[in-house]
């Protein structure tokens, strides 16, 4: 077999100064005292690439091959070890201990998880679990063991199958989680994760998964931030009536009767339908742009009635107008800014397929009056949160869910949020880059019978 290799993760700066030998990553750092000369300069073999534990003994020396050991075990449990053999490299990608694990007995049944993640680049495969922070790269001699684990198999039937190294492969995969020894949805515990939701959740709810988490700016080098206020359609624009919100601070009833009355209304009055200056309204109290400002990073920066995480509010509000006094049939935006409808598309065959889907998904006999489709302009939230991006784009959808259900049942509106739409059939009625800006949410709206 050949000899396991190491280096410091790719991602590490090696510092000394006052006494202290330190390695950085953006997982986290760790400092050493009191090293002797040997184990120093074996950090700086490793901070420099590959190096076989034979010649990293040799550089610390029979005296010190105790304490290096030792010190090596504190480096892996940190997760700043990378190591390598036979074609295969395991390596740490977020925070916690990454070190070889075990290898699997030579009669376990084995097969790749179905929770494990393969993606290309740079020579290589990378094979990925969400329950680790490691990552297994493999060498194109080395791929073909993939193939063999897509089935239930056994160590030693992979030995016998002519693969070299393939014991170490073994352990690197297992110590990264991407092998199963047993069934992965027997239990409710697993079944119930669906392995693109397991990925969301582990990579956006802390650094185990990534380095680079929160607040990265990952993009700044290259793309300047996206302006507060997107590009205005060129379609015709109706200016909606302000509210006297001093008079309705007066008149509204209290947040306690409103949040008890809340309810979801799906069936809308037919012979009374909203309003031109209801609709106004409720967009008014909701999404309106309240101030802009700039941050420090030079990103434009807002403020709207309800919360968005570094204030980027990224959310736009399209009204599908079906039935609306005051207002013609189509697909409108809403202009936070300048508190006007503009007009998207009129009624097409593709604006109506957007009516049938939110008609569906409500459970609807009619149509509904007023479709109000959420979208997010990616890139708002995308340019300084690396891994949290579209967690966040979710989390504030809710929020201006709630926010439109409380306005609206405070103004005696039906308000229904539905469980989900076609982002590609959005994406064709209005004429928006699917990638830029999507759908992520719909309600429908309209007078209460």
């Amino acid at each position: 077999m050949d000899e396991t290799k190491l280096r410091l993760r790719r991602d590490a700066e090696l510092t000394e100064a006052d006494g202290e030998v330190r390695v950085s990553t953006p997982a986290g750092s760790l400092g050493l005292r009191g090293l002797d000369a040997g184990a120093a300069a074996a950090l700086r073999i490793l901070a420099g690439g590959d190096a076989g534990e034979t010649a990293l003994a040799a550089t610390v020396g029979e005296a010190g091959l105790l304490r290096w050991n030792l010190l090596v075990r504190r480096l892996s449990r940190a997760g700043l070890l990378e190591y390598a053999a036979a074609g295969a490299r395991l390596r740490p990608v977020g925070a916690g201990n990454v070190e070889p694990a075990p290898a699997p007995a030579a009669d376990t049944p084995i097969r790749l998880s179905r929770f494990a993640v393969v993606t290309a680049g740079e020579g290589v495969l990378t094979v990925r679990s969400p329950r680790s922070p490691a990552a297994v790269e493999l060498s194109p001699a080395a791929c073909g063991l993939l193939g063999a684990l897509a089935s239930w198999t056994t160590p030693a039937e992979l030995a016998n199958d002519g693969g070299q190294g393939r014991a170490q492969v073994l352990r690197f995969l297992a110590a990264a989680g991407v092998l199963a020894t047993g069934p992965e949805d027997d239990d409710l515990r697993q079944a119930q994760w669906h392995p693109r939701d397991l990925w969301l959740h582990a990579h956006s709810r802390g650094p185990r998964c990534t380095g680079r988490y929160g607040g990265t700016y990952a993009f700044t080098p290259r793309f300047g931030p996206v302006p507060a206020d997107p590009p205005p359609f060129a379609g015709e624009r109706i200016e909606l009536p302000r509210p006297d919100l001093e008079l309705l601070a007066k008149t509204d009833p209290s947040l306690t009767d409103t949040l008890e009355r809340r309810r979801s209304l799906r069936e809308h009055d037919p012979d009374a339908p909203i309003t031109l200056a209801q609709l106004g309204e409720l967009l008014y109290r909701t999404m309106r742009r309240r101030a802009v400002f700039t941050s420090p990073d030079g990103q434009e920066l807002t403020d709207r009635p309800y919360p968005s995480g570094g204030s980027v509010h990224e959310l736009e509000v399209y009204p599908l107008i079906v039935s609306c006094q005051g207002a013609e049939p189509g697909l409108w935006h809403y202009d936070t800014a300048g508190h006007a409808l503009e007009l998207v598309s009129p009624p097409t065959p593709a604006v109506r397929a957007l009516v049938e889907r939110a008609r569906s998904a409500a459970q609807l006999t009619g149509d509904p009056q007023v479709v109000l489709t959420v979208t997010a302009r990616f890139g708002r939230v995308m340019w300084k949160y690396e891994t949290i991006g579209y967690s966040l784009v979710l989390k504030h959808v809710g929020v201006l869910y709630q926010t439109l259900y409380l306005a609206g049942t405070a103004m005696d509106l039906a308000v229904c949020a539905l469980g989900g739409g076609d982002a590609a059939d959005f994406a064709l009625a209005s004429g928006l880059d699917y990638l830029t800006e999507g759908s992520v949410g719909e309600l429908i709206v309209g007078s209460r019978r």
